[in-house]
């Protein structure tokens, strides 16, 4: 198996596996390189693309909101898929990565979610936390697309580009693992034992 050093454009380097189903193993034996440290918290934020969301997904993203509110300022925008009301798949997803464009700062450490982004472990969503609050970021995004994917723009964008899983999931159930991953890898860096 290749292992390719992948490169944020703050610097932070990743080492993640090209081949799809693997993450590389980590140098330190599955521990992020911050647990047990001081991390800056720097405040996160969700944007995500799509309709209304179901009354259960939005309580687990409402106590993930709560659990995270313990380790960082914590931001949850939904931007409202087809803007444009369009049955053209091109222009819908144009119109979405332009609304998502909108809503990112220059100074945003933007990680962007893709079926064929590189596989991470826990430990490594760390790490980007880690490393997003020594970048001088103002801010640490996360991006989730609508139905058929980010746009160019967003792609282009991005600091970092993961997948949570190798099955393709609905975009509700994407964004209750991301809200779980992220505070499981808060709770890795301080060391606390809900990770075991």
């Amino acid at each position: 198996m290749a292992i390719s050093p992948f490169r944020c454009i703050c610097g932070a380097h990743y080492s993640l596996s090209k081949d799809r189903g693997a993450p590389a193993p980590s140098p330190l034996g599955r521990r992020s390189k911050y647990s047990g440290q001081s991390v800056r918290a720097v405040p996160m934020r969700l944007l995500t693309v799509g309709k209304k969301r179901s009354r259960g997904t939005q309580l687990l993203v409402e106590e993930f909101k709560e659990k995270l509110g313990y380790y960082c300022d914590f931001e949850d925008t939904l931007i409202r898929s087809n803007p444009k009301l369009t049955s053209d798949i091109k222009v819908q997803v144009e119109a979405e990565d332009t609304a998502m464009m909108q809503q990112l700062k220059p100074e945003d450490f933007v990680v962007v979610l893709d079926e064929n982004g590189k596989d991470v472990i826990s430990e490594q969503i760390a790490d980007l936390i880690g490393d997003a609050g020594n970048t001088g970021s103002s801010r640490l995004t996360f991006c989730i697309g609508g139905p058929y994917g980010l746009g160019v723009q967003v792609r282009e964008r991005a600091d970092a580009t993961i997948r949570l899983s190798s099955l393709v999931l609905n975009h509700q159930v994407a964004l209750i693992v991301l809200m779980e991953q992220l505070y499981r890898a808060w709770t890795i860096i301080k060391g606390q034992k809900y990770h075991h």
